[in-house]
């Protein structure tokens, strides 16, 4: 980025899940000669499809994407990962003379590009594997009581259903000997762009948010979801893996592995949804600089009001 351009624009949509995001982010790329940096943490995942709302090819209007399909299912892709690769994505498409547009509603990954993380231990696969047999075995909450006990600090700023960081707190902690809270200050400078960064949140009304993950999620399995799944795990892909414990799938892998039926795995899955909606919410609330925005992003007065703001 050219020192003589320091207040363009490195525009966030972000929101909850069935929020509109992703419609929202192609009618602003249209107006602004942007392209699209996915912020998923699931959408990064080749062969996660159905489940995970991205946008087929053909429905993009020609505005490219960016970090969509590149990560084989059976990688565990971390925050810091999609952080690095999308520094160099905005690099990319500025270079061209673009606007980069973050899109997606993983707060963590945005929270990664705007102050880096330490430099973690690689994964202990058999650490890994206990961990998720305690999980299982005894609940997310289990596994956040032990978090607790060794890193409270840390505890404190997570939630117990958000299982795969605390498992993460907990790896950290067993394989290094220190709490991750003290390790955070050991963080890399972030990224020139991270200064340039104007975050917009969807907020659309509760209910009928609730309405549309209801809707969604029978879509999904309506469109084949336990076939994928079926087929990903044929081909190798880990149960644990982070790809198939991501809501709308780990549902989906109980089911075939027998320990609930369809029924109870599409209604679990619709409140795993609408518990997560509420977490982004939550999240992107304690984020600072966030512009809240009313309604949904495929709604017309929605995309002039951002519009708008941007131009300012």
């Amino acid at each position: 980025m050219s020192a003589d351009k320091p207040s363009s624009p490195v525009i966030a949509i972000v929101g909850p899940t069935a929020s509109g995001k992703s419609t929202l982010g192609i009618a602003l790329a249209l107006q602004l000669n942007g392209e699209i940096i996915n912020c998923d943490s699931v959408q990064v995942y080749k062969g996660i499809q159905i489940a995970t709302a991205k946008v087929p090819p053909e429905e993009r209007q020609g505005v490219p994407h960016h970090l969509v399909d590149f990560v084989p299912p059976e990688i565990n892709y971390t925050a810091g990962d999609w952080a690095r690769k999308a520094a160099s994505a905005i690099e990319e498409v500025e270079k061209h003379g673009r606007v980069p547009l973050l899109v997606g509603g993983t707060g963590l990954y945005l929270r990664a590009l705007r102050r880096p993380f330490f430099p973690s231990p690689p994964t202990n696969q058999i650490l890994r594997h206990r961990l998720n047999q305690l999980r299982e075995r005894r609940g997310a909450e289990h596994l956040y009581q032990v978090l607790e006990r060794l890193d409270p600090e840390m505890a404190v700023g997570l939630y117990s259903r958000d299982w795969p960081r605390v498992q993460r707190a907990i790896e950290v902690r067993l394989q290094t000997g220190l709490p991750m809270s003290e390790q955070m200050d050991w963080r890399p400078k972030p990224h020139e762009s991270a200064r340039r960064l104007q975050i917009f949140s969807i907020n659309p009304p509760r209910n009928d948010l609730y309405e549309r993950i209801n809707a969604r999620t029978e879509a999904h399995f309506a469109a084949g979801l336990v076939d994928e799944v079926t087929l990903l795990l044929a081909k190798g892909v880990p149960s644990t893996s982070n790809a198939l414990g991501a809501h709308g799938y780990r549902r989906v892998v109980e089911y075939l592995e027998g320990r609930r039926d369809l029924a109870s795995a599409i209604e679990q899955t619709k409140l795993d949804v609408r518990h997560y909606a509420k977490r982004q919410l939550t999240w992107f609330r304690r984020e600072p600089g966030v512009v809240w925005c009313e309604g949904f992003g495929d709604e017309r007065l929605l995309q002039e009001k951002m519009l708008q703001l941007v131009a300012r």
